[in-house]
């Protein structure tokens, strides 16, 4: 009997544990209160949910306006992986019921954020949540990577616009064979080496606000042709 106690004692603690580490580390509450507000609006079917990174984060502090005015939500945690957004993926867009979702994941897979580097495995995700959201009656807008050519946190990191380029061809590929549609940020934003553009971000990752009413014009283009 003793041994069983001991057990289910360490049995709790380990979960509780694991449970407070994964909690930290897809910051499940980062958005919650938000979205229990949201939930009680009557046009939410109306709008749109932009996920991703550090990079839809930080598009709603450097242009609110585009997402007030055009009703669209965002939901960017800074530094997060494909992985990650995947695992709060149906809090923060399934559960909100909009009308379709833009996400836009990849970049902090190739800078090995949270592991090695795999193509198939951050592809899977993207297709992951592509799939439930479809799956939901929720229109899909798959979109580029955005053009790197060194990361300022992993420098060590190597021929990123390499790997920036094949994932975005698989993307696109996948967006043509389910019929979703694709946003190519990448393209108009390269170099002719693939690194972001001059002028379009500080850090050459993180766009400026130049480089966000590139990102605008097209998926805007794009979100009010599935819109009709």
């Amino acid at each position: 009997m003793k041994h069983i106690i001991f057990f289910f004692m360490v049995f709790t603690a380990v979960t509780s544990s694991f449970a407070q580490k994964l909690n930290e580390m897809v910051n499940f509450e980062r958005y919650a209160t938000n979205n229990q507000l949201i939930k009680t609006e009557k046009n939410i079917r109306k709008s749109v949910v932009f996920i991703g990174n550090s990079i839809t984060e930080g598009w709603v502090y450097v242009d609110q306006e585009f997402f007030t005015n055009n009703n669209y939500i965002g939901r960017g945690i800074s530094g997060e992986t494909s992985p990650q957004l995947l695992m709060r993926y149906r809090k923060d867009v399934i559960e909100l019921r909009p009308k379709a979702v833009v996400i836009n994941i990849g970049i902090n897979d190739i800078a090995e954020n949270t592991g090695p580097y795999n193509q198939a495995f951050t592809l899977d995700n993207i297709k992951s949540m592509a799939e439930l959201a479809d799956a939901n009656g929720i229109k899909v807008i798959l979109s580029s990577v955005l053009p790197a050519d060194v990361f300022p946190w992993r420098a060590e990191i190597k021929n990123v616009p390499e790997k920036v380029r094949a994932l975005n061809q698989e993307i696109q590929k996948y967006a043509r064979e389910k019929g979703y549609s694709y946003v190519d940020y990448f393209s108009a934003m390269c170099n002719e080496k693939g690194a972001m553009m001059d002028g379009l971000a500080d850090d050459g990752v993180h766009p400026n606000k130049n480089g966000y009413k590139i990102m605008e014009t097209l998926v805007k283009k794009e979100i009010d042709r599935i819109k009709r």
